[in-house]
């Protein structure tokens, strides 16, 4: 058994017509006892490079549907990888993951660039090649017949000069005996060419007197027939394609076999979604002041009583789930995107995102964002400028990641608020110490740039946007200062109440620094 060719028929018709094109070749496979058995491997694949591949998925946990991986191969099975899936795994989805992620399917480049009958390399189609292939084997088995009628001629010419030698046997042995240059003395005596006397005096004398007329001319005869045979081919074509015909077929009977690559029409081989592949858990990622990462499993996380390294502390965390893409905000404001399922646990203290992507020289990571693509968040700069953004904008594929929110020349980017289905006000906090609370609705929704103005913050006076938050009627809200923090009841937010863009009222004496702004819920 074989791998299968999947390209349909008609690109595979059009390859022969123009001499280029591609086949995708895909691995033959069965099951048995609920587990994938791959028989047969596409052309110039390696199982050991299949291992590898499927085997760097599973460490990857991009496979969590499959248990064991064996290589079964023996002189019997040339061809045994067993693949082990978990019970109830849709082997049929199984199998189209792997044909679109591993070489068990692989496409063969096909060029036919053959140096033609005239010297020069060019693409030929099938019937082309055929025409020209044929072109030289015609040329070449007449090249052959004129060889073989030659070498007949030259035989028969020689048999007539052994055929004088019998006839005249004590004549010749007597002249070879007694002249010192019998040759000459030869041709002329019996009127024999130079090549037929030389064919007499190589023979021995014993194999010279056991000659036999007999012989002689039932050779004559034989090779006559095939001269007259040659020639006649020669001079026909149509016994020349015959014979041409004839070798073809008894070499595809000799040498020929069945088909063994089979040709099928399959669809198109779909990975699976990421995000399918990993369990869905609740999670919040955490992002630290130096950049570290890491996803702590649940939502009832402490993330201020977890463990940080020397010097960091706790910067920004987000809920959402493991088969999420979780998005970074650099204070450039590049965003760049991971699976959550990727991070470090919890039990750590996390992993610099510097591992993960490429961010700017000097940049620091500001905000950490999970959810669904079409969740809303609102971002924001310490310049007091931002916007709400769906969490899907900010996806980034290269590692580099890319441009979200402008960030105005020596500002940076404030930790992200989720605007959540019940968000209906933003609350926003000068470092000095004044709360603005106003709709959400006023700030636009944006797929990047600097946005619109949140709240006014005097820059001359080194005062920047400290924190934002996003509010549901009944919430209340979490101020953090230092080691400090205090909560405003949803009712009492009424009193900082105002309109976007403006300054905001002073939070009460002692509170004049603000770090960052939570939810607080109001207790019923």
């Amino acid at each position: 058994m074989a791998a299968e060719i999947i390209t349909p028929r008609g690109e595979i018709r059009k390859l022969y017509e123009t001499g280029s094109g591609s086949i995708r070749m895909r691995a033959a496979w069965e099951m048995e006892d609920g587990d994938i058995i791959i028989t047969a491997l596409p052309y110039q694949v390696s199982g050991g490079k299949v291992q590898a591949q499927i085997a760097q998925q599973m460490q990857a946990k991009k496979l969590p549907m499959v248990e064991d991986l064996r290589d079964e191969s023996d002189h019997e099975n040339p061809t045994r990888l067993v693949i082990a899936a978990k019970s109830k795994v849709d082997l049929e989805a199984l199998m189209n993951h792997l044909f679109a992620t591993t070489e068990l399917e692989r496409t063969v480049r096909v060029n036919v660039n053959v140096i033609g009958l005239d010297g020069r390399p060019a693409v030929y189609g099938l019937k082309a090649l055929l025409e020209e292939w044929l072109k030289f084997r015609t040329t070449t088995v007449k090249r052959r017949l004129e060889h073989r009628l030659e070498r007949v001629a030259q035989r028969l010419h020689i048999l007539d000069g052994l055929l004088v030698a019998y006839l005249n046997i004590d004549e010749v042995i007597k002249i070879i005996r007694r002249e010192d240059e019998p040759k000459p003395v030869l041709m002329k005596r019996f009127k024999i060419s130079d090549i037929q006397a030389e064919a007499i005096l190589e023979l021995k004398l014993r194999h010279l007197a056991k000659l036999e007329e007999m012989q002689i001319k039932g050779e004559q005869k034989q090779l006559s027939e095939e001269r007259a045979d040659l020639e006649a081919t020669l001079k026909s074509k149509a016994k020349l394609t015959k014979l041409i015909k004839g070798e073809i077929e008894e070499l595809a009977e000799k040498h020929g076999d069945k088909r063994r690559t089979v040709v099928v029409e399959r669809e198109a081989a779909q990975a699976i979604d990421e995000s399918e592949l990993v369990t869905s858990e609740p999670v919040t990622v955490v992002l630290s002041e130096r950049g570290f990462a890491r996803a702590a499993k649940g939502h009832d996380i402490d993330v201020m009583g977890l463990s940080y390294k020397a010097g960091d502390q706790f910067l920004s965390a987000a809920r959402g789930k493991s088969n999420q893409l979780a998005v970074f905000i650099d204070s450039t404001g590049r965003a760049y995107s991971v699976g959550a399922h990727t991070l470090p646990s919890a039990r750590g203290q996390g992993e610099p995102l510097a591992g993960f992507f490429n961010p700017p020289d000097g940049a620091s990571f500001r905000a950490v964002l999970i959810g669904a693509p079409e969740d809303k968040w609102v971002v924001a700069s310490s310049a007091g400028y931002g916007f709400v953004v769906k969490l899907g904008e900010l996806y980034a594929n290269k590692k580099a990641g890319k441009t979200a929110l402008r960030v105005p020349e020596g500002g940076t980017v404030v930790p992200a608020s989720p605007v959540g289905a019940a968000g209906t006000r933003l609350a926003a906090a000068s470092s000095d110490g004044r709360l603005l609370v106003f709709a959400l609705a006023d700030l636009p929704e944006l797929a990047k740039g600097k946005g619109n103005k949140i709240q006014s913050v005097p820059s001359k006076a080194g005062v920047t946007l400290a924190g934002i938050c996003v509010l549901a009627p009944d919430q209340g809200l979490r101020i953090d200062s230092g080691t400090r923090h205090m909560t405003i009841k949803a009712a009492d937010l009424e009193h900082y109440a105002g309109e976007r863009a403006h300054r905001g009222m002073a939070l009460p004496r002692g509170w004049g620094t603000v770090d960052r702004l939570s939810v607080e819920p109001t207790s019923s």
